[in-house]
């Protein structure tokens, strides 16, 4: 199968060449594209020095316009399996064959990269904890179905989950929205666990105050997205 990494950068230019390094040592068989969402620092420069595969969005989208953006370049370039993967450092590479090898074993279409399985390595601050496990519950109360890392930005879809992802994917913190948009459409989501590290340099995206927007915002749309189905 044709497999690819796509991953959504703002300002990363202190990150990237590790994520690219990390990806060509342990993960040789995935091709990869950079989406870089208007970047104001040189995330674009250092692209283009070290020849590296980008798509250079001018403005800046937020991040689920510019993985929707990955999304339809695999989905024309005619590529099976799609893997969400921060470009911060915070993912390791080490970790896609055994997603892949979890997607094939179970037929799953998306399989996540959890970080609440094993409970090991970065676990983000305690306040978005408590948010995941919030989102987590109201998924499961809606659902029926259980997703512990919910917000896991490490995940790989394969071609019928990137067709639905390219016409509607969520403009801003669009993992729990998407995950409760598959289960309602049927599709088998699996959780492996992983490992994951603390941002190498930068800030999140999102305060503590953004925290709590966050999850309100989030709950309305899963709600939302539910009812969709009846």
């Amino acid at each position: 199968m044709k497999k690819i990494v796509i991953i959504p950068a703002y300002n990363e230019r202190n990150n990237l060449t590790g994520v690219i390094n990390d990806l060509k040592i342990n993960a040789p068989d995935f091709d990869y594209v950079i989406v870089n969402d208007g970047s104001t620092d040189d995330t674009l420069t250092l692209c283009s020095k070290h020849n590296l595969n980008v798509i250079n969005l001018p403005v800046n989208l937020g991040i689920g316009a510019s993985v929707q953006t990955g999304f339809i370049y695999a989905l024309g370039n005619g590529y099976d399996i799609a893997v969400q993967f921060d470009g911060d450092g915070q993912h390791d590479a080490k970790y896609l064959h055994k997603m892949y090898d979890e997607m094939i074993k179970t037929n799953s279409d998306m399989v996540i990269g959890s970080r609440y399985i094993i409970k090991d390595g970065f676990q983000s601050t305690k306040l978005r904890r408590a948010g995941i496990r919030i989102l987590s519950k109201l998924i499961k109360i809606l659902h029926k179905q259980e997703i512990k890392d919910v917000t896991s930005g490490l995940r790989m879809i394969n071609n019928k989950v990137m067709e639905a992802f390219v016409q509607y994917y969520p403009y801003d913190y669009p993992e729990p929205e998407t995950i409760a948009l598959c289960i309602r459409k049927k599709y088998k989501i699996t959780e492996v666990p992983v490992t994951m590290r603390a941002r190498n340099e930068g800030n999140s995206s999102i305060n503590s105050i953004q925290s709590i927007y966050y999850m309100l915002k989030v709950s309305f749309s899963i709600i939302v997205d539910f009812f969709k189905k009846l």
